[in-house]
């Protein structure tokens, strides 16, 4: 069983359908004693980084996330849910994260148009068991104003252009994430899905 983290925000049946339609067992969950029982963990989310924080404080699911993850439990972030995974936030304000992977998430500052909305693609920035059916010039699709500066950027999975280059998505042993939606790009989305599903979680 996979548990897919409920607080509040995001679009949780979406991520579930897509998981579910590659054969996975999701759950949604908010309580600490599925997390500790699930296989692996899934962190979705649309809105803002503080309510985001807020919210899984107040479900007491800080503390269980950062536990299961250190001790090895496969862990994926998907947009707000990836941003949740870096130390700190500046939007509206300076919040802290999550603090699993050295990074702060800041907002883009670009003439371009604000949010970052529709197919981009990536580049592949290393290779990774998740990643081994995508290659440069693949297309994903996004949601997002803000996105992570990396301290490390060995955990850096993908890269993507947008007014400036910003990391994608990451891989840092058990913990992945992602700024776009897997579920909603399709087979290239799906493929990330499944292989999360069949060679982290496994």
């Amino acid at each position: 069983m996979l548990a897919l983290i409920d607080y509040g925000m995001g679009n949780l049946g979406s991520v579930k359908k897509a998981f579910e339609f590659i054969g996975a067992e999701v759950k949604r969950t908010d309580k600490p004693a599925d997390l500790r029982k699930a296989r692996g963990l899934i962190l979705p989310g649309v809105g803002a980084f503080p309510a985001a924080m807020k919210n899984l404080a107040q479900r007491r699911l800080i503390d269980v996330i950062r536990r299961e993850v250190a001790e090895g439990k496969p862990f994926l972030g998907i947009c707000l849910g990836y941003q949740l995974l870096f130390d700190s936030s500046t939007e509206m304000g300076d919040t802290r994260g999550l603090g699993l992977i050295r990074g702060r998430v800041r907002k883009f500052e670009t003439d371009l148009k604000v949010p970052h909305m529709g197919w981009n693609s990536v580049t592949v920035k290393k290779k990774d068991i998740v990643a081994r059916d995508v290659m440069d010039g693949d297309y994903f699709y996004f949601v997002h104003s803000y996105y992570p500066e990396l301290e490390d950027t060995t955990d850096a999975l993908f890269e993507t252009e947008y007014g400036v280059p910003f990391t994608s998505a990451i891989a840092r042993g058990n913990i992945y994430g992602f700024q776009f939606h897997p579920e909603k790009s399709q087979e290239k989305g799906l493929s990330l899905i499944r292989n999360f599903m069949d060679k982290v979680c496994r």
